[in-house]
């Protein structure tokens, strides 16, 4: 991370992988004739096989090294195994028969391998699951059960340039905390080839202003995609996409967030902390300071995402497995982790030491307290694809047809 970010933390209140094609294969289960069990969990000689999806060689190496580290003391054989496609070869693993051991495992994913009996329901056995924060236990728990534990986390942030702030004659104390601030600082910041605020045409971007709004795409457990204030949050973004103030990432000419601003083509983007990496080795020379997001008129809101590790049915050593994921999701190796690759630590007992060591990106975790997480129903990665189609045409749309559409497609999916 640059030392170039300056930090507002006080300023104000992975797109989520894709669903993976679910194999009617399920798992036995804790009754493994394999293997003995120990509180519920089989128990055997045999090495763990691990599978994760990795952003690059930072991520593949610290994984390799903490599993390697915890194979060498606990003595179980462990070997990690990086996937080009893990949604494919996860599904391909399961209907096979042979599953890797651990993986990892995207919200949107869980309910379906849950459903099918793929996985071991094993938070509950965590020497660590009071630790972890409650919005990530809640993403990974199913029908009243916690399945697994929240490897990491990042959430949403406003990302200013400085250089651009300071040369429209803006301060410390422009930074917007509301929307009609945001919708100010933005027209000012706005010029002929760039845009004052840019974020992907997508609800994992979008959705931050729902949740400001008082909205969501789930509330306590019914669709409400189609809400008032889901319908004033789409309007609040269509004015000032109309008016040019705001900008989709693309129609700027950039493929993300994080290359509209890294090429200045936006003054502001709403992204996450996996930022810091992109910018310090693409756009070293962009300064920037990262604020939490202004608040809507119902508050503070934006988005997390996190993946667990899930565990299979099938595993003959879940013991061993159970133990490897308690040392992967301590406090020290998330540490390691976020130092290595950038994640935020799943649990609160990492959260000073975090801030210490990363003072500039402390408005990521602050959104911690207020974040709001995509739905993770089986089913509604595929509504949440069909909304963010929709919202490609926002500018020109009405918002209220597109989320009455979104709400008939979420209500199949949650009731």
């Amino acid at each position: 991370m640059t030392r170039k970010t300056r930090a507002i933390a006080g300023a104000g209140a992975l797109t989520v992988a894709g669903a993976l094609i679910l194999s009617g294969c399920g798992g036995s289960g804790f009754d493994d004739s394999s293997g003995d069990t120990q509180g519920g969990l089989t128990s055997s000689d045999d090495a763990l096989d691990i599978l994760i999806g990795s952003s690059g060689e930072a991520e593949t190496k610290a994984v390799e090294d903490a599993v390697a580290a915890w194979s060498a003391d606990s003595g179980v054989e462990a070997k990690v195994s990086v996937a080009n496609d893990l949604a494919q070869q996860l599904s391909q693993g399961f209907a096979a028969g042979s599953p890797p051991d651990l993986f990892y495992l995207s919200t949107d994913a869980i309910a379906g391998y849950a459903g099918n009996g793929s996985l071991v329901a094993y938070g509950d056995e965590l020497a660590n699951k009071d630790d972890f924060y409650p919005s990530l236990v809640e993403n990974f728990t199913v029908d009243g059960d916690f399945y697994c534990a929240p490897k990491d986390f990042s959430t949403l942030a406003l990302i200013i340039n400085t250089d651009l702030w300071e040369a429209a004659g803006l301060t410390e104390a422009d930074v917007p905390t509301t929307w009609d601030e945001l919708a100010a600082v933005s027209k000012t910041l706005t010029t002929d080839g760039r845009a004052g605020l840019a974020f992907g045409a997508e609800y994992q971007r979008v959705g931050t202003f729902m949740a400001q709004a008082g909205g969501g795409m789930v509330v306590d457990g019914q669709a409400a995609a189609n809400s008032p204030e889901n319908v004033e949050a789409l309007e609040y973004v269509k004015s000032h996409l109309e008016d040019g103030t705001f900008a989709y990432a693309a129609d700027v000419g950039a493929g993300w967030g994080g290359e509209a601003f890294g090429k200045q083509l936006a003054a502001m983007v709403i992204e996450g902390n996996w930022i810091g990496g992109a910018m310090s080795a693409d756009y070293p020379d962009v300064n920037y300071l990262v604020a939490e997001l202004p608040a809507g008129p119902a508050g503070q809101g934006t988005l997390q995402f996190t993946n667990c590790w899930g565990m299979a049915a099938d595993s003959p050593n879940q013991q061993a497995a159970l133990d490897l994921v308690e040392y992967l999701t301590s406090t020290e190796q998330q540490l390691a982790f976020s130092e290595a690759f950038g994640p935020m630590p799943s649990i609160t007992s990492a959260a000073d030491a975090w801030t210490q060591a990363n003072p500039d990106l402390a408005a990521f975790l602050t959104g911690a307290d207020y974040a709001q997480f995509p739905p993770n129903q089986e089913g509604a990665a595929d509504v949440v694809s069909d909304f963010n189609a929709q919202l490609e045409s926002l500018k020109t749309g009405d918002p209220q047809q597109i989320l009455d559409s979104v709400q008939a497609n979420l209500e199949a999916v949650v009731g």
